[in-house]
């Protein structure tokens, strides 16, 4: 929308967050993809209490926000779900949920689930490959890029059983297939106590970073310097943020829960030939697949959903306020 002198006025973006990395990387994800589109101002408030929250939605008063006026409200997670609705009644703007909410869809205006959640898309519901994310691809891949990669081990989950034996036979032989590429290694939270006790200590070319030894920013600076990434089959989050930054994803093989949807979106990755399964990786004649990003560009699926936002503003006349 332009204002008297031509100028446009940038949309007016509030993140609602609720203090978990995992949420507010998915609502700062697609909040910086509306930046690159068009003029956007971004700011991050907490979610309120759920009683708080509660009554500010009946009173029609949003407490304690000197902020101005949103057009969109963006939230992610079951507790930020009540703070976007009285946001919305007291102060307007339109509600963006991410993930499947806890309640109905209609209650919001807009809905990104990601497709393991089994949601069907409608005029107001976009289903995503995985969850969103904060990962751009670097704007060159260059030799230096081909020869480091990363190895992100998750743990014990209902997904998949964990096995650190397995996982170690298989950190051993990718290492040993690959002399040329100096592989990073690192752990989460979930990553059992002894697991990197028990990693060999003679492997040249690899390093072992653990988890507590790595700043916010350290995975996606890591991302932007790999080709080559392995991860664990519990940690689907890393594996869609590795496919967004343009890597060539492997994960390694652990038993399945068959009930499992995070199981299920890693299978349907497998299938699309976004990633490689040790196995199929251990059977192929060459030490590493480097043709994959030539038929798979990296995802990118916080533009494609910032896209689809304002193109659902423009189609309801939804203009940022001036």
């Amino acid at each position: 929308m332009s204002d008297t002198a031509g100028n446009r006025q940038p949309l007016l973006v509030w993140v609602v967050s609720d203090g978990k990395p995992g949420h507010v990387n998915q609502s700062l994800g697609l909040a910086e993809a509306l930046a690159r589109a068009a003029p956007t101002e971004i700011h991050t408030l907490p979610a309120l209490p759920a009683w708080r929250a509660g009554l500010a939605l009946l009173l029609k008063r949003f407490p304690g926000s000197p902020l101005p006026d949103p057009d969109l409200i963006v939230g992610a997670g079951h507790a930020t779900h009540l703070t976007l609705l009285a946001a919305r009644r007291a102060r307007g703007g339109r509600t963006v949920v991410l993930m499947k909410p806890s309640l109905p869809r209609r209650v919001f205006d807009l809905c990104i689930v990601p497709e393991h959640d089994a949601v069907e898309p409608d005029a107001h519901t976009l289903v995503t490959e995985g969850a969103l994310n904060r990962i751009r691809p670097p704007a060159l891949r260059t030799t230096e890029t081909a020869t480091r990669g990363l190895l992100l081990i998750g743990g014990a989950s209902t997904h998949f059983a964990w096995d650190s034996d397995a996982i170690l036979l298989q950190i051993q032989s990718i290492t040993a297939r690959t002399p040329a590429i100096r592989w990073t290694l690192t752990t989460s939270r979930r990553t059992p106590e002894d697991f990197v006790a028990q990693l060999p200590r003679t492997v040249p070319n690899l390093t072992v970073v653990p988890h507590t030894a790595t700043p916010a920013d350290w995975l996606p600076a890591q991302l932007a310097r790999c080709d080559n990434v392995w991860v664990t089959p519990d940690s689907a989050s890393m594996a869609f943020e590795a496919l967004t930054a343009g890597a060539d994803v492997g994960v390694f093989d652990l038993p399945v829960n068959p009930k499992s949807r995070v199981a299920w979106a890693i299978a349907r990755l497998a299938d699309a030939g976004r990633v490689t399964r040790f196995t199929a990786w251990c059977a192929q004649e060459t030490p590493y697949p480097a043709l994959r990003r030539k038929t798979n560009p990296p995802l990118a699926e916080a533009d494609r959903c910032a896209a689809w936002i304002l193109d659902w503003l423009g189609a309801n006349h939804r203009e940022p306020h001036v």
